[in-house]
């Protein structure tokens, strides 16, 4: 018998009622581009970043933190906020000791999602901070679920990408009879050596691309180029 804790993938949020993620270490995935944004902006010294639903909560506590408000829905920035959901608007010269209020359409709603369904823990990650999820989760010891965003509830693939790599660094510390994680740990396996030509296939590629954010994409599967692991806590994720 192993006592090992166990991993599960889950490839849309709306799936995840199906899943008992009480006392489950809970990882939001939003590659492109929340999660890889959320990690740049703490790794360059962003003091927290506050993840909320809605524009209207975003522009409000902007006001009342004094912090910077950021949100896009289709790749533009939205009336009334201050910046976009590109990891490249967020360098050290700007971001160090501010707040950074963010709204997007996936990423955030998964996270709240996760929260209320009870996990013991949630944290964001993405390519750029690899290895300090996969270090925060072998340690952890804890049931893990792994938690794709997707789009607009549709399965992607850069997701399940993050999903599987992660899986291949961490698999033999946990148990995993899961066809998601099995597919997820598959896809990652193919595609490693050409990352940069296969999320040129993907729905979010010709969506984003179209918006000229190809440079933000290519960045967003850059393995630990912003190793820090986003905590939520009391309404903000900090390092």
């Amino acid at each position: 018998m192993s006592n090992k804790p166990t991993l599960h993938t889950v490839l849309s949020p709306r799936l995840l009622d199906i899943y008992d993620i009480s006392n489950c270490v809970v990882v939001i995935i939003d590659v492109f581009r929340a999660t890889s944004t959320i990690a740049t902006a703490l790794y360059n010294g962003a003091a927290r970043v506050i993840p909320v639903d809605t524009v209207e909560q975003c522009i409000q506590i902007g006001k009342t933190t004094g912090g910077i408000t950021a949100g896009e829905r289709d790749g533009k920035v939205i009336d009334g906020l201050d910046y976009g959901n590109s990891p490249a608007e967020y360098p050290r010269s700007f971001i160090e000791g501010k707040t950074l209020v963010l709204t997007t359409t996936n990423g955030t709603r998964l996270l709240h999602m996760a929260l209320n369904n009870g996990a013991a823990e949630v944290v964001t990650g993405s390519f750029p901070n690899l290895s300090a999820v996969c270090n925060h989760l072998k340690m952890q010891k804890k049931n893990v679920i792994l938690g794709c965003s997707a789009w607009k509830d549709r399965f992607n693939l850069e997701d399940a990408l993050f999903a599987g790599a992660v899986i291949k660094q961490i698999q033999d510390y946990f148990t995993i009879h899961c066809d998601s994680s099995l597919m997820a740990a598959d896809l990652y396996s193919l595609h490693k050596n050409d990352m940069h030509s296969f999320i040129r296939r993907t729905t979010h590629w010709h969506r984003l691309a179209s918006y000229g954010l190809e440079k933000d994409l290519e960045y967003c599967v850059l393995p630990d180029v912003a190793n820090v692991l986003p905590v939520y806590k009391n309404g903000d994720l900090i390092v």
